[in-house]
């Protein structure tokens, strides 16, 4: 069975189809698979690292008003699409995965218009433009949550939830605090803007960080992003903070073992990208979200919103984030501890760690036979 993936931009989109890939493999071992990105992408470089065949389409996003610049770059999307033409002709695939970002557009466009099956994932409670283009195309859609089904045909659409490293679900509570010096026994904080890092959460969570050295009962890890953290730190001593007195607190730049971290977390300070409120919901993470103000169509607000309705997180504006706004959402949340139960309980209802499982289900079904 030969299948073609594509997504790109973001690692977003890149890790749920790898996700994706992997648990098809546990089904069909002798799978072949071809994964068509950007020369420019994160995709360029993760995927190699994965042992995966990786191929390139030249394209770019369109800018969401009408500039000369949009003219040059639908010229490159016809030759992206004639690439990707070339492209499925060649590997002849019997199903394509597109996991959203502008790059899986013309190889499921191709894919489609030379009657091969395709399956689109929507990560966001508000879908992009790629995908609601290619919803008119393709054979089925899987979404990450229940709200973004309305913007799809209903007879294509179905809610899978997003899919989640297994490591997430397997990693342990005492494994966790042992890989970062912690005692499982007590309340642990995880902070993290994702893997670049969130000048605004990484700011904002300093003068809380420097008053939590007075209450060791509970312990947090900062994950600042590599290109923040100098400056963090450098700030973070500044105010007043002192990593030998406070062994309780752990500022660094990069997590390789997210799944660990996840495993002694009891509460998050996250961005609300689909794939990490996937994995916290996936193991019933409460979480206080401050979503990135920029991302496209504000899915991040939608994403967050979605949870905070279900009663799994609490919500703060970027504009509105300050350190005094944190700090007394913090101090409520620690402070009630049936206030928090009640959050993970909420956070582990939404939680869909099955959906790896069932995209791969999905795809299969659909493939030609």
């Amino acid at each position: 069975m030969n299948i073609i993936v594509s997504g790109g931009g973001t690692g977003g989109h890149i890790y749920p189809a790898i996700t994706i890939i992997r648990t098809i493999q546990q089904r069909v071992p002798d799978a072949n698979f071809l994964y068509v990105g950007t020369s420019k992408g994160l995709e360029a470089d993760i995927i190699p690292k994965e042992h995966l065949p990786f191929e390139t389409v030249n394209i770019q996003g369109f800018e969401r008003h009408l500039t000369p610049d949009n003219i040059l770059r639908a010229g490159k999307a016809m030759a992206g699409v004639l690439k990707a033409m070339r492209i499925v002709q060649r590997f002849h695939p019997d199903v394509a995965i597109g996991t959203g970002g502008y790059v899986c557009g013309p190889i499921l466009l191709a894919s489609s218009l030379m009657h091969v099956p395709t399956l689109i994932q929507e990560q966001n409670v508000v879908p992009g433009i790629t995908n609601k283009i290619l919803s008119r195309f393709v054979t089925k859609i899987a979404v990450g949550t229940p709200e973004a089904m309305a913007h799809f045909p209903r007879e294509k659409v179905s809610y899978t939830g997003n899919p989640i490293r297994s490591e997430v679900l397997s990693a342990r509570r005492e494994d966790g605090a042992r890989a970062f010096g912690f005692d499982p026994a007590k309340q642990t904080v995880l902070i993290s803007g994702g893997s670049r890092g969130a000048l605004a959460i990484n700011r904002a969570v300093i003068p809380v960080l420097v008053e939590a050295m007075k209450h060791p009962q509970v312990q947090y890890l900062h994950v600042t992003g590599k290109a923040e953290y100098e400056d963090i730190l450098r700030r973070a001593l500044a105010a007043g903070f002192e990593p030998d007195r406070a062994k309780h607190i752990k500022i660094v730049p990069y997590l390789y073992n997210m799944p660990e971290a996840m495993a002694m977390t009891d509460l998050a300070i996250f961005r609300a990208g689909a794939t990490g409120l996937a994995e916290l919901t996936a193991r019933g993470i409460p979480a206080i979200l401050i979503p990135y103000p920029y991302a496209a169509e504000n899915h991040q607000e939608h994403n967050a919103r979605a949870l905070e309705a279900a009663g799994a997180a609490r919500v703060i504006l970027n504009q509105e984030l300050t350190p005094e706004s944190l700090g007394s959402v913090l101090t409520e949340l620690l402070s009630e501890p049936l206030k928090l139960r009640s959050m993970a309980e909420a956070s582990h209802r939404l939680g869909r760690p099955q959906a790896a499982a069932d995209i791969a289900d999905m795809v299969l079904s659909i493939a030609r036979k």
